[in-house]
């Protein structure tokens, strides 16, 4: 799978993230970025799978975000643990992915769901305790059916677990935005899901 491979061929100790990423940085040692690949390469494909639901897929997406990453990872500026900007990494890449045809593949449904922002969910959109532990098949299908750029900012708070803190670096917009930002998605996903369980 990876195309970063041998990598234990470069002995020595074991390195942090910044590190190693400082010394990828300075060499464009592709065995060094190798280690890094072997650190998050399995992670990045979970993602990439959480997202297209395809083995074959989400291991192409795999390897193009990694090509992607080695090219761009001098723009890491150590603002927040590698793990949380990787995570924004992989997830901008996917919305930038999927969105290039979702409105094709998903037509008048996915514009019905998506054109009106003002929807009112009950209980509060469904506040932060136990949004992704809701008992219903309905979720899964629910995330594909809101834009991905809001299944991303979810999947980061609430499954990968990230802070609003690191998300406003990450992200480079402000607590108020993060904040707002997800409950605009906790909307969108609540309407989605509740569609989903009014369909016969």
């Amino acid at each position: 799978m990876a195309i970063f491979s041998d990598s234990s061929k470069k002995s020595g100790v074991q390195l942090s993230d910044n590190d190693l990423i400082k010394k990828i940085t300075e060499t464009n040692d592709a065995l060094l970025f190798g280690k890094l690949y072997d650190r998050y390469g399995q992670t990045v494909y979970n993602k990439c799978y959480s997202f297209v639901k395809n083995e074959d897929e989400a291991k192409d997406l795999t390897q193009d975000i990694f090509l992607k990453l080695f090219i761009q990872l001098h723009k890491y500026k150590a603002e927040s643990k590698f793990s949380t900007w990787l995570y924004s990494f992989t997830y901008n890449f996917l919305v930038n992915y999927i969105k290039r045809d979702q409105i094709k593949k998903l037509g008048e449904r996915y514009e019905r769901l998506n054109k009106n922002d003002n929807y009112l969910a009950t209980e509060e959109d469904i506040e932060d305790v136990g949004l992704f532990e809701l008992k219903s098949a309905k979720l899964d299908k629910a995330l594909t059916l809101i834009d991905p750029a809001d299944k991303a900012i979810l999947m980061l708070k609430y499954q990968d677990e990230i802070s609003i803190k690191d998300m406003q670096v990450v992200l480079q917009i402000s607590e108020s935005a993060v904040k707002m930002r997800l409950k605009r998605a906790r909307i969108k996903l609540v309407k989605a899901h509740n569609t989903l369980l009014n369909e016969k």
